[in-house]
């Protein structure tokens, strides 16, 4: 008799965690409390602008070794799409200014590649490589232009928190990862159709065809032990008992894996504001798939057909402004980055405000993220907020998938 994987969550982390449990020789049982697989990571349709959207926009890199392999493994790599080479272009809301960061092999960057303003030296950002466990980004990095322009918008957004809370450690992690690795390592890429269609439904597909079971409206309510192992779990009336040799992952948010558990995680999180809109244009400055923002309320600007999309982590200060003011302030910036008419009405849109996006990536946080390894020995954790050396991104909940299996196999 096969050994049978239980995975309870259908988010990124959860999909990566069972496909890698069908190749460790389980057979997959994929649990999920909602009725869509996905997670933070789903497309759907909007009934207001009559098309499909996704819930937030995510700009992926070619260095993310680990999402690549997820992909290649579902046969999706060709559903992103991206410059032949690494270009960041950015625009300056409040000077008009317009610039490209283009990564080198080597560094110092040549004043070609890097941002008005700007120095080679303020790409050597060697405090945040060497920083400390108790570290934030503010203080490793020197105030000026290259904050501004640079640091601020690429690492707020990895971070999902204000730099002066945000690990030092894990922007030097990731900076190690990409930027500082060369040109070849920080390509950007972006979901051609939508996340979906990327890295949900051939994900789905793939179980399928391996005969995986995924039970949607299956919500997790308890576990009970046998010794060092998970003997039961329960989901609201129904109970399922567990064999020698099955095993257990839980991709659940931190807050319903800790309140399981009795984890003591810090659990502040940071939200993220997306806003889309219908508007038809012949495409962004450059014929780009996506922009940065400097200088306004949104961070990152992408088109898809005839929605264009913004993006803003750390956006506590939108998180509690009705849906019609922060489209206001969006679009405004949205004018302004196309260079619109002034007055060009607001079109159709929808605000996606997510409020508990991910944990606070501080110090406190790297210090309290647990292992994937848990103390019953057929029990496992995934999710971004574990232990997996990573921000909080997609890279890291897919790392998180294999590191939880690992931790079982």
């Amino acid at each position: 008799m096969s050994r049978r994987l239980h995975v309870i969550g259908a988010g990124l982390a959860g999909l990566a965690a069972a496909l890698r449990g069908l190749e460790a020789g389980f057979a997959v049982t994929l649990y999920e409390a909602s009725g869509q697989a996905g997670g933070r990571c789903r497309s759907y349709l909007d009934a207001s602008l009559g098309m499909e959207i996704d819930n937030g926009n995510h700009l992926l890199l070619s260095g993310n070794r680990e999402t690549l392999a997820y992909l290649d493994r579902i046969g999706a790599r060709d559903t992103l799409t991206g410059p032949e080479r690494a270009r960041f272009p950015f625009r300056d809301l409040a000077t008009g200014e317009q610039w490209v960061l283009k990564p080198g092999y080597l560094l110092p960057w040549t004043p070609a590649r890097r941002a008005p303003g700007t120095s080679a030296a303020d790409y050597l950002p060697w405090r945040l490589l060497t920083a400390g466990p108790e570290a934030v980004v503010e203080d490793c990095l020197t105030t000026g232009t290259a904050l501004e322009r640079v640091w601020r918008p690429l690492l707020v957004s990895a971070l999902n928190t204000p730099l002066e809370q945000a690990s030092a450690r894990l922007a030097g992690r990731l900076l190690r990862d990409t930027l500082l690795r060369g040109e070849v390592f920080c390509r950007p890429l972006v979901a051609r159709d939508s996340l979906g269609a990327s890295f949900i439904e051939p994900a789905l597909a793939v179980l399928e065809r391996a005969a995986a079971s995924v039970r949607y409206h299956h919500r997790l309510t308890g576990l009970d032990y046998e010794g060092d192992d998970v003997g039961t779990l329960s989901f609201g009336d129904g109970r399922v008992v567990l064999s020698p040799g099955d095993a257990v992952i839980l991709a659940l948010p931190p807050e319903q894996a800790a309140a399981l558990l009795g984890l003591d995680l810090p659990l502040d999180h940071q939200p993220i504001a997306n806003g889309h809109f219908r508007f038809a244009t012949d495409g962004l400055p450059g014929d780009e798939s996506f922009l940065g923002l400097v200088g306004g309320t949104a961070e990152w600007l992408f088109r898809r057909n005839d929605i264009l999309s913004t993006t803003t982590s750390a956006a506590s200060m939108l998180a509690d402004q009705p849906a019609g003011e922060i489209a206001n302030l969006l679009w405004h910036d949205i004018v302004r980055a196309l260079d619109l008419p002034a007055g060009t009405p607001l079109p159709p849109h929808r605000i996606v405000k997510e409020k508990r996006a991910t944990l606070a990536q501080t110090p406190a946080m790297v210090r309290a993220r647990p292992s994937a390894a848990t103390i019953w020995r057929n029990l496992a954790l995934a999710g971004d907020w574990t232990d997996t050396g990573l921000p909080c991104t997609i890279e890291g909940a897919v790392r998180s998938g294999r590191l939880a299996v690992e931790a079982i196999d």
